[in-house]
């Protein structure tokens, strides 16, 4: 047993058995992981492709409707403001419906904005003493005669104010 065993622990200790045996066990671990890295692969593959699939086509059916859907929460809220500027004018023109029934109410319009008087009474036109010595900003127009003036007076007075 005594030179049997020295043989076998030589051999056991030397370089060449060390080098071997190292990579036999490299081998193996590497062997290991690579099967468990491909039957996870293989089993995470198809699963992921199918769920990447799955996905897909339901953001695909569901972007359409989603953006209509989305779309139409903003008419309906834009509707619903307008509905409500409108009950407002509603409101207000009701309210002036009502004052111009009233007699005093007209007779005070027709004072401010018509100069109107009953008989007897006198209207008195005050000017204002800043505006007397300003010049008139149309030129063209004074030098046309009036009925040019009148015409262009009644064109413009229904465009909007600028």
């Amino acid at each position: 047993m005594g030179k049997n065993a020295k043989t076998a622990d030589r051999e056991r200790f030397s370089t060449a058995a060390r080098l071997k045996v190292l990579g036999e066990q490299t081998a193996a671990r590497v062997y290991r992981s690579q099967t468990k890295r491909q039957a996870r692969r293989s089993r995470l593959t198809g699963r992921a492709a199918l769920l990447a699939l799955v996905m897909c086509s339901l953001i695909v059916a569901l972007a359409y409707p989603m953006r209509q859907y989305v779309s139409q929460r903003a008419d309906i809220s834009d509707q619903k403001r307008r509905a409500a500027d409108a009950q407002k004018e509603v409101e207000q023109l009701r309210d002036e419906k009502a004052r111009l029934q009233d007699d005093a109410y007209i007779e005070k319009l027709a004072r401010e904005h018509l100069h109107m008087q009953f008989p007897g009474e006198t209207s008195f036109t005050v000017v204002d003493p800043g505006t007397v010595n300003k010049h008139r900003e149309d030129k063209a127009a004074t030098s046309r005669a009036w009925h040019y003036n009148l015409w262009d007076g009644v064109d413009n007075a229904d465009r909007p104010a600028n």
